[in-house]
């Protein structure tokens, strides 16, 4: 049946129905779309380069692996801040608090992420207030034995 017709096998059982196509994410058992990321490899690439079928496949797979992991550390974020829509900000501190995603993302800006709370240990008043009362009673023991 597929010899001189030019017709794949699965295009002439879908059409004697015997056989439902499926597409290649759904073959994957994945959410991203395998073809529109081979469409793009071959944009890239250029239509005349070889490119593997599972390529698109591999690449949809990482991609939903980075995501899937992104949205969990945005949503405990999230929900450590007591909100219920993830916003940039999350997104950000997930990025941020992880350190092989902020290694992989470390020269990108999240519009409207802000910056993370730091504050160095030297401007804190506690440590300062310790600090200088430590130093003058050493200057007062230096100064009282001397």
């Amino acid at each position: 049946m597929t010899g001189k017709t030019g017709k794949s096998l699965s295009k002439v059982l879908h059409v004697a129905g015997l056989k439902k196509r499926t597409n290649a994410s759904v073959r994957a058992g994945l959410v991203f779309p395998v073809t529109r990321l081979r469409r793009y490899l071959k944009e890239i690439n250029g239509a005349h380069k070889r490119l593997t079928l599972t390529a698109p496949v591999y690449l949809a797979a990482v991609l939903e692996y980075l995501v899937a992991e992104l949205l969990e550390l945005a949503g405990n974020a999230c929900r450590d801040h007591r909100k219920k829509t993830i916003k940039p900000r999350h997104i950000l501190l997930a990025i941020r608090n992880d350190d092989e995603i902020d290694k992989l993302l470390k020269d990108c800006h999240i519009t409207e992420g802000g910056v993370v709370p730091h504050i160095a240990p030297v401007l804190l008043p506690g440590r300062r207030k310790l600090r200088f009362a430590s130093r003058s009673q050493e200057l007062d023991d230096a100064y009282n034995s001397g």
